[in-house]
């Protein structure tokens, strides 16, 4: 069959839809948030794919999966198994790293046990068994006549007189000795080789190391068979050890017939791959267990208030209020002549020390005071605070002590390994030879582009080489794959649980490229989520190769280049919600585009778009607000302005600093600040203008609470009133019913047959579950009683079941009520139910619920907000609702910041920064940029995508304006025309200058955080043209004195005549149909 077919979906919001879609073919599926997408592609064609492939498995086998409720649809043929790829969350789980997520790191775990080479971790040297012909071969490979002693190394930095083993050698013939005493001390001594007669006493109370003398020879070929006797006999008396020592250079040469290091006898056991595991106690760091970081008690956070005194409360609960602590205090204070009303800060170091680590080995005369007025006086050494508190934290089998005392603790990286999570074996083995040496933690470390050059460019020899090969094939090919979707500048000891939606979806579809499946039907959801612009080509691509082999994809999406990349689109609308659910259009984007009835085609065609603002307000220069020195990460000293007032967009590739700026830096400062908050932000210098604010606002990507219990209502926090208002009319003060009887998640006022929930759960244990309406309740989760309760003729079952848009009529009398769900209507959610599931909410619908909360709390026109990717699920009508609340916010005397991709959203802005220029390593830096001098804002906002990109290593340039419309070109034309007559004119003087490209909208922007460069360089985000458009117009001015005026006319004519001509080209492109040549 070439099409899946669908007949009488009605999934959630569908309206009985028909539908017939391509196999094997890149399918998109688009339309407004909550109009129906996500209950085509994953609850009806994913969930009745992956149930019918579930379903060909035994009763056995069935039980150990999970299954999927069956959709509600009359008919589907043609489908595949199916494989869904969402944007949740990879794992929160601290052990799980990229490596792990994608089995890579598997992979690397058996190549390093059974191609690596151990090496000693104080010698640094291999550990290689060596056989009595290598230790000859060895010898005779030095020039010849070299003097050797073969010496056998019996004791090593041992304490004692040895006279025992000197008389039980001289007894088996050997006559000299070689001996160094002080043995890893720094008195230790030079080895001098000594005559039996000769021999010194040695003291016991020293180490010292004995090397018997086996033989002395020069080097010449016939001395093979004497070399490999002197060396059978020095393995045999230095168990498996010997060294050839060079007489006249005194250089040593290490030998060792075991598995050992051949100067300190360091050996390994056969390396096994769960060595190289950090979840495994094998290969574990025992001090940090495999998790890379401690918990340490933070000075810095222990101190709260280093500006005040400990008397005053520098330190919580070792101020004045405690009696016994600031009793310690006092007679400390007293034994080392400081005043407790001095600042912290202002203190000697040294007090400091004493205060937070205690006195060591001195003991202190302690006055202590008992509730009586009683004085006694005991001598001691002062413990220290942080050591208190470790104690405390230790001993306590209190929770609640235990969250109290966390508060003062912070993250480090392990010292024992550095981080690594590996014990000190697994770090000692090392892959390849000689400079290509690297041990696992160092590939792991890397940015998965410089980890993909090393294992393509690994040279090994040997028996290794024909064992790696086929282990290195496998990390090749998993990495390319990584990089090709544009998770280059992540490393494989990138925690999992630090991963965006975005990133964890794409690290999946990297591992499905992998296992390379075909007749397989792929699900999507949004991939593009928070990649640039750049790197849109790269993912579009690996969704065709994922075509290519014989898969059908199927899409989530509103991105316009993967719309316009793709074979097929679905539109779903009209509307959202109840509003929604039926095809709008469906066909190729190029019928999409001209179709009049979908809300997508009017935006691709251009019929509609979000207008750029008129006007932008300047920044006022003394209202900025200052990021100085940000090194978190892979920041590389950004100093960045963002005017207060206006909204600012921050924008880069993947990777390239945006959150660990915002987000890490520049949030967690501004809540310290404002509120004391204990999260530490990134490394910076400073953060001037904070002045400026009296509060903070951060909506991220995490999600909203996932259980079923969870609703808009709870999340918002409009349930609070409601239930309040429920609990004040007369009825329920006659029954004595409080807030709490109209809650559904504790007993009272709600069913208890289904504990609130509406629904009973009926396990069918081989079978999917069966969710059953409750026979008591009919699904209204309350009890009889509670039902009775009406407000405005509704009871609180009803009012739950209403929409936002609903309920803001309902509710239009109560303000509290009124204006959350005014907010929540502004962002485009007027049609979910306020008691609607958290758990059926689409992506862009949590995140919008988040938003709406943030948006609906008062501010005072001070007020900081960050959105991390608010347009994440987001169709063009959405975006245009959203920008409409975030303007309004501005418009209030507000600050808004936004981390975003979004050309829609940036194009808005009045001020860029942009990250980059690549992401990980190749990152860290900025350049902000006013937004009226976007190259973009004079064309309407729609201008072809490919000219926002970034080219990656492409010289800087000023960005220059796409021209459509005839009048446009017309023009373009003829100022390059005046341009090159008037360097015509100029003569001779000018005749090395260049003529640039010409920005109708502004100049370039500088990076502020750099010296400026001789060129200027544009925003990535909104790159002008490719190279080539870029160069073509850099025409260099052949200046002569004779040309004349006449010149520059015949050329503006001659340029005219080329626009129009490309522009009467373009127009015969158009109008030719599909496949025509």
């Amino acid at each position: 069959m070439e099409e899946i077919r669908i007949r009488g979906a009605r999934t959630h919001n569908l309206k009985n839809i028909n539908l017939d879609l391509p196999r094997n073919k890149l399918i998109v599926i688009t339309g407004l948030s909550g109009s129906g997408k996500s209950s085509l592609a994953f609850d009806t064609l994913y969930a009745e794919g992956q149930r019918r492939y579930v379903e060909s498995l035994s009763a056995y086998a069935r039980q150990f999966l999970q299954l999927m409720e069956k959709p509600d649809v009359d008919l589907i043929e043609g489908l595949s198994p199916a494989i869904a790829i969402e944007q949740k969350a990879t794992s929160h789980n601290p052990r799980s790293t990229v490596g792990t997520v994608t089995e890579i790191h598997d992979y690397l775990r058996l190549l390093f046990a059974r191609a690596g080479t151990p090496y000693c971790p104080d010698h640094n040297l291999a550990l290689q068994a060596q056989s009595v012909s290598q230790m000859v071969d060895a010898a005779l490979a030095l020039p010849e006549d070299t003097k050797l002693m073969i010496l056998a190394p019996v004791v090593a930095n041992r304490k004692g007189e040895h006279s025992d083993l000197f008389d039980t050698m001289q007894a088996q013939g050997f006559v000299r000795f070689r001996i160094r005493s002080g043995g890893g001390t720094t008195h230790e001594a030079p080895a001098v080789v000594y005559e039996v007669d000769a021999l010194p006493k040695l003291k016991k109370t020293e180490k010292h190391s004995i090397e018997v003398v086996v033989d002395r020879v020069k080097v010449r070929p016939d001395i093979k068979q004497r070399l490999a006797e002197s060396f059978e006999t020095a393995l045999r008396l230095a168990d498996g050890r010997a060294i050839a020592l060079e007489i006249d250079s005194n250089q040593e040469h290490g030998f060792s017939s075991k598995f050992a290091c051949p100067i300190c006898s360091y050996s390994l056991q056969e390396l096994e791959p769960r060595l190289f595991s950090f979840n495994n106690p094998m290969g574990a760091c025992p001090s940090c267990d495999g998790l890379g970081q401690i918990t340490f008690f933070d000075p810095k956070r222990v101190v709260a208030f280093p500006n005040l005194s400990l008397a005053s409360g520098a330190i919580k609960g070792w101020d004045r209020r405690n009696q016994f602590y600031f009793q310690m205090l006092q007679s400390l204070a007293a034994y080392y002549d400081f005043e407790l009303d001095t600042a912290f800060e202002d203190l000697p170091a040294e007090v400091q020390e004493v205060v937070l680590h205690g006195s060591g080995d001195v003991e202190i005369p302690f006055t202590y005071m008992n509730e009586r007025g009683r004085t006694t006086v005991r001598e001691h050494a002062f413990e220290g605070i942080i050591p208190n508190l470790e104690r405390r934290y230790r001993e306590t089998d209190s929770i609640a002590v235990r969250e109290e005392l966390a508060k003062y603790q912070n993250n480090q990286a392990c010292p024992a390994c550095h981080g690594t999570r590996l014990r000190t074996e697994a770090r000692h083995v090392k892959l390849g030879e000689n400079d290509q040496a690297r041990a696992i933690f160092e590939i792991n470390g890397w940015p998965l582009r410089d980890a993909l050059t090393y294992f393509l460019t690994l040279d090994m020899h040997g028996a290794k080489r024909e064992i790696a090969d086929k282990i290195v094939k496998e990390i090749s090919a998993r990495l390319n794959f990584l990089n090709n979707v544009g998770l280059d500048y992540l490393s494989l000891e990138r925690s999992a649980d630090t991963l965006s939606g975005g990133e964890a979806q794409r690290i999946r579809l990297a591992s499905q490229i992998g296992s390379g499946l075909t007749g397989v039907m792929y699900v999507l959801d949004e991939p593009s989520i928070g990649l640039h612009q750049r790197d849109n080509d790269r993912l579009i691509g690996t969704l065709k190769h994922l075509r290519d082999i014989g898969n059908s994809v199927l899409v989530v999406e509103h991105d316009e280049d993967m719309i316009r990349a793709c074979d097929y689109v679905v539109d779903i609308g009209p509307g959202a919600g109840v509003h929604g659910g039926m095809i709008v259009a469906e066909g190729t984007p190029q019928q999409i585009e001209q179709s009049a009835n979908s809300l997508t085609g009017q935006y691709m065609s251009g019929a509609r778009r979000i207008e750029v603002p008129k006007e932008r307000a300047a920044p006022d220069q003394e209202k900025l607000l200052r990021i100085i020195n940000a090194t978190g990460n892979n920041l590389r000293n950004v100093s960045a302005e963002i005017p207060v007032g206006l909204l600012t967009c921050v924008t880069g590739v993947s990777g390239s600093g945006k959150s660990t700026l915002i987000n890490d830096t520049l949030y967690h400062a501004v809540a310290r600040h404002l509120y004391g908050s204990t999260a530490e932000p990134a490394a910076h210098d400073r953060i001037d203008g904070l002045e400026h604010f009296d509060k903070v606002i951060n909506v991220d990507q995490s999600p909203i609470g996932r259980t079923p219990r969870s609703n808009p209502a709870t999340y918002t926090g409009l349930f609070t009133p409601i239930r309040e208002l429920f609990a004040g009319v007369p009825s329920a003060k006659e029954r004595g019913y409080d807030p709490g009887r109209f809650s559904f998640n504790v007993k009272g006022g709600r069913c208890e047959a289904c504990q609130g929930d509406g629904v009973i759960k009926v396990e069918m244990h081989f079978l999917p579950d069966v969710y059953v309406p409750c026979d008591v309740c009919h699904g209204k989760r309350y009890n009889r009683e509670t039902l009775e309760v009406l407000y405005k003729g509704k009871n609180i079952h009803e009012v739950l079941d209403m929409t936002v848009e609903h309920a803001h009529e309902f509710f239009l009398a109560v303000p509290v009520v009124r204006r959350k769900l005014k907010t929540l209507l502004d962002v485009g959610l007027g049609y979910i139910r306020l008691g609607q599931s958290a758990t059926t909410l689409s992506g862009g619908e949590a995140q919008r619920v988040k938003l709406s909360l943030e948006l609906s709390k008062r501010d005072t026109g001070r007020t900081l907000y960050i959105l991390d990717e608010p347009t994440t699920g987001l169709h063009f009508h959405d975006i245009e609702l959203l920008l409409k609340v975030i303007h309004k916010l501005r418009d209030q005397g507000n600050t808004v910041v936004i981390i975003e991709h979004n050309l829609d959203v940036i194009k808005t802005a009045d001020w860029l920064l942009d990250m980059g220029p690549e992401g990980g390593a190749g990152g860290g830096r900025c350049g902000r940029w006013p937004g009226d001098r976007q190259g973009h804002a004079r064309n309407g906002g729609r201008k072809p995508r490919e000219l926002h990109r970034q080219v990656p290593g492409a010289a800087a340039r000023a960005p220059l304006t796409t021209m459509r419309t005839p009048a446009r070109l017309i023009l373009c034309a003829w100022q390059c025309a005046l341009l090159l007559g008037s360097a015509a004119v100029a003569g001779p003087a000018a005749a090395q200058a260049t003529v640039t490209p010409v920005d109708l909208a502004a100049p370039a922007a500088r990076a502020i955080d750099e010296p400026a460069a001789p060129a200027a360089s544009a925003p990535p985000a909104l790159a002008a043209r490719e190279a080539s458009a870029a160069s073509a117009t850099q025409v260099p001015a052949k200046a002569s004195g004779a040309v004349s005026g006449n010149l520059a006319l015949t050329l503006g004519g001659a340029a005219v005549l080329v626009a129009i001509a490309a522009m009467l080209q373009r127009a015969r492109r158009r109008r030719r149909p599909p496949g025509s040549k």
